[in-house]
């Protein structure tokens, strides 16, 4: 069981139940065609990648090293609950949490926490709901109308893999994403400067009040927000921080190691491991538990993990 930001859990006596290959490249043109529509170009060259300053060492971001990518293209947005849905229909592709049947939804949207009395230990914030999936965020009952806009969530990293394979695309690279999150400025904490909030503007959506108790949503939401709310960055990027967590194809391990006068080319993280990167903090990050919500900021959960709060980009050579 592997714990990540905010107490997202991975499965623990996980029934193997695969889900059928689907074919790939397996997309309609239509589909294909909204989903290139979102690709934003970023340009080949030089950003300076990770932190001096690391806040969770146990994290590994740092240190800052200097990193070329070729060019590459990658999501304006975290991928909606409306382009997900067109997805299934076409696929069939049924999701790990309805495989097995739950998924870790946030303590505050469940009308009763009493009915749903199982969480992982140490963060009883976390409740595991029968039910609970991409389509039915809150579990039975709920479901995404009128967040169609809205990022899909409860997705896992073996969803999203799946999605990229099925649309001929794929998941960012760790690299690709921060350079992407950076949006062309250079040492900053977030896609628009070292402010949290510049000038008293709320310019993404992370937790206000005290976690866990009592969000008071002051940057205009509890829970998600649509992917294009507040501002894009300089490459046209929106949310890249908060929100919600997005997978990225790498294994989570350390940096590669740097050497003097040598730059990392198209770097990628460990060939093998137990855990996937995710990248951007959540509408749940908080100083004062989790401040995760920085461009360079990294954590990693089981590639079967679900929850609330994961979800995840496209990207394309």
């Amino acid at each position: 069981m592997a714990k990540g930001c905010c107490g997202a859990i991975g499965r623990a006596g996980r029934a193997d139940q695969a889900a059928p290959a689907l074919p790939a490249g397996g997309a309609s043109a239509g589909l294909c065609a909204a989903l290139a529509e979102t690709l934003v170009h970023i340009p080949a060259g030089f950003f300076d990648m990770g932190t001096r300053r690391p806040r969770y060492p146990d994290d590994f971001e740092g240190p800052q090293r200097r990193v070329w990518l070729d060019t590459y293209r990658i999501g304006r947005f975290a991928l909606t609950n409306a382009l997900f849905a067109r997805f299934v229909a076409e696929s069939g592709h049924v999701t790990v949490a309805e495989r097995e049947g739950w998924s870790y939804v946030f303590h505050s949207f469940l009308d009763d926490i009493t009915a749903y009395p199982n969480s992982p230990p140490g963060t009883p914030w976390w409740r595991q709901v029968r039910g609970a999936c991409w389509a039915a965020p809150e579990g039975p009952g709920s479901s995404i109308a009128g967040r169609e806009d809205h990022p899909v969530t409860h997705v896992a990293w073996e969803d999203a893999a799946a999605f990229c394979a099925f649309c001929d695309l794929r998941l960012p690279t760790e690299a690709e994403w921060e350079k992407a999150a950076r949006g062309g400025l250079k040492g900053k904490k977030f896609p628009w400067g070292n402010a949290l909030e510049p000038e008293g503007t709320h310019r993404h959506n992370v937790w206000q009040g005290e976690f866990p108790l009592r969000d008071t949503a002051a940057d205009g939401y509890a829970g998600t927000a649509p992917v294009d709310a507040y501002q894009p960055n300089g490459f046209g990027i929106w949310n890249m921080t908060g929100n919600v967590w997005e997978w990225c194809a790498d294994w989570f391990g350390p940096p590669p190691p740097a050497r003097p006068g040598q730059p990392l080319r198209n770097p990628r993280g460990p060939e093998t491991g137990e855990r996937r990167v995710v990248r951007g903090g959540s509408y749940l990050c908080h100083a004062s538990y989790c401040e995760r919500y920085h461009v360079h900021s990294r954590t990693a959960n089981t590639p079967d993990s679900s929850t609330g709060h994961m979800g995840f980009r496209i990207a394309a050579d």
